[in-house]
């Protein structure tokens, strides 16, 4: 079984890094990604509050759903700059701040 992600897709836009590490990505957040984690969570702990008030409840399904919210965000804010790093998202901003490294 192929388990080699890069075999079954080739990247549509240069590369900047090919396997970049965590610290690499998380550095390379955009405005945008940060835009969508507070987004995400800020819903979740919306609708966590909003989902504990019949029951009671709306303290500890406000702290979960914004748990869940922050953890969502932040693998989305990741997913979208680690595709941006390998070339699977486009990436002029990438390529213009690592191109001496290209």
């Amino acid at each position: 079984m192929n388990t080699d992600i890069t075999a079954s897709t080739k990247p549509e836009y240069p590369v900047v890094d090919r396997n970049p590490a965590f610290t690499k990505v998380v550095g390379n957040f955009s405005a945008l990604d940060y835009m969508r984690l507070s987004t995400i969570s800020a819903v979740s702990v919306t609708v966590g509050y909003l989902s504990g008030i019949k029951p009671g409840i709306r303290g500890p399904s406000m702290v979960t759903g914004g748990l869940i919210g922050v953890m969502g965000g932040f693998m989305y804010a990741y997913q979208n700059s680690a595709g941006r790093l390998m070339g699977f998202f486009p990436n002029d901003a990438e390529v213009a701040r690592y191109k001496h490294k290209l």
